[in-house]
């Protein structure tokens, strides 16, 4: 029947038996529960860090050694030519809408000129720009890794890699660097970790949190252990060219004849802009084993959230081609200087073991723990330094590296020198020498 205004009303009925009483039971009560994915994910620097009891002494202003942000304080700008870049970029009213979710074909191609060479050519098609090096990261793991598979990641290293990968349902397995060998890779203990299911191993050069930068001839050899067992690389490349006078940054990729890499870097560390979140894939293929799958399934990934800032891309170009050469010499020679004040202040402290790094921002200090009985780890180590000296640096259990705790080295010069003072006092009042040192001096 039609009602008044022309509308057919239907009446239906229902002759599925349904028992009401059972039908409000399963509404009775709310059950909105976080993901698995989401209980997965954990960060080990907060989780330490939030579990620490950080009161400063109110005496001493604080100083944070902690943060892998260079522009904290202030002293470390950016190049003009970068912030006018961006500028122009605004001001041109060209890049306020949607770009490709892999980024506009001009800057792709920009960022592969600026990185091409003879032995590792790159085209536009070749870079996927990405929302900061840590997406380019997870783009590169999930593109190359399954549930249930494993990669390999170094120790002391990056805690986002096994943020990411847990939260993918992917194993860690972390081979060991040596602090002796000024960080290098142990290659033995590598290739032992290897099997049937490992599926991408991950070389971080220069290194965070050691600031150590491989030679060739490491590099060669690491390709080596990939090469023979058939192990794609991840190349987290973000510290590359971030490396002290005298010392070289050798790219991964030019090196190798065989094994395909995806190296990861940005604008964030070189250019001083972390904020900016600017970072890119660039696809090394080797004799066709990437093929198009893995370039599909990158594109396929980077749809999830339709790519970077259209702004910074649209300011990559001159970002990349007008910022002087003096600009990354200043901040070279900066880092430079506040880690030799930092190494030099610190190695001649008993009980602590500085290893002096070749680049990035970052210095790892061992402490001998059976000279500071008053703390059972780095954890108890740093906090107590926080509590007495109101200076914070991170514990390296947080890169799953007990025993030793990392500065970052951009802090302002005067900053660093009271901070060694601060330290050195603190191991004072602390060290405690073992019973055969006091033995042996008695005689």
């Amino acid at each position: 029947k039609y009602g008044g205004n022309g509308v057919h009303h239907v009446s239906v009925r229902t002759h599925v038996n349904v028992d009401p009483a059972k039908l409000k039971s399963l509404r009775q009560r709310w059950s909105v529960k976080p993901s698995e994915m989401s209980k997965k994910t954990l960060n080990p620097i907060r989780a330490i860090v939030d579990g620490m009891k950080l009161t400063p002494n109110p005496e001493k202003p604080m100083i944070a050694l902690s943060i892998g942000d260079p522009t904290v304080f202030g002293n470390l700008p950016t190049d003009d030519t970068v912030l006018q870049a961006m500028k122009e970029a605004i001001d041109s009213h060209k890049y306020n809408g949607y770009a490709p979710s892999v980024g506009y074909q001009k800057s792709r191609e920009v960022v592969a000129d600026f990185y091409s060479c003879p032995e590792a050519p790159l085209d536009g098609k070749d870079v996927i720009l990405t929302s900061g090096c840590s997406q380019a990261i997870e783009l590169a793991i999930s593109v190359l890794c399954n549930p249930g598979d494993n990669i390999l990641v170094p120790r002391p290293g990056f805690s986002l890699y096994k943020t990411l990968a847990v939260s993918m349902g992917i194993q860690v397995k972390h081979y060991n660097l040596l602090p002796e060998k000024s960080w290098e890779i142990d290659l033995q203990h590598l290739e032992s970790l290897i099997d049937d299911k490992t599926a991408c191993l991950i070389v971080n050069n220069p290194s965070n949190p050691c600031g150590s930068v491989f030679s060739r001839e490491h590099l060669h050899k690491i390709l080596s252990v990939a090469s023979r067992n058939c192990i794609p690389i991840l190349a987290d490349e973000i510290y590359g060219d971030m490396v002290f006078p005298g010392c070289d940054f050798q790219p991964l990729a030019p090196l190798s004849s065989d094994v395909p890499i995806l190296s990861c870097g940005g604008l964030a560390k070189r250019w001083l802009v972390p904020g900016w979140r600017m970072g890119w894939i660039l696809i090394h293929d080797r004799n066709d084993i990437f093929g198009t799958a893995i370039r599909e399934g990158l594109v396929k990934l980077s749809q999830r959230i339709l790519g970077p800032c259209t702004v910074v891309q649209g300011a990559l170009e001159s970002i990349l081609n007008d910022t002087p050469p003096e600009f990354y010499q200043g901040t070279i020679s900066f880092l430079k200087s506040n880690s030799e004040i930092c190494y030099s202040e610190l190695s001649t402290v008993p009980g602590l073991n500085p290893v002096m790094p070749s680049g990035a921002m970052y210095i790892m200090v061992g402490i001998e723990m059976e000279h500071f009985p008053d703390f059972q780890n780095d954890v108890e180590f740093t906090e107590r330094l926080v509590t007495e000296q109101s200076v914070f640096c991170l514990p390296a259990t947080a890169f799953e590296y007990p025993n030793f705790f990392r500065i970052v080295v951009t802090v302002p010069e005067e900053m660093m020198i009271e901070a060694c003072i601060r330290i050195r006092e603190f191991c004072a009042r602390h060290y405690r020498p073992r019973s055969q040192d006091s033995h042996e001096l008695d005689q």
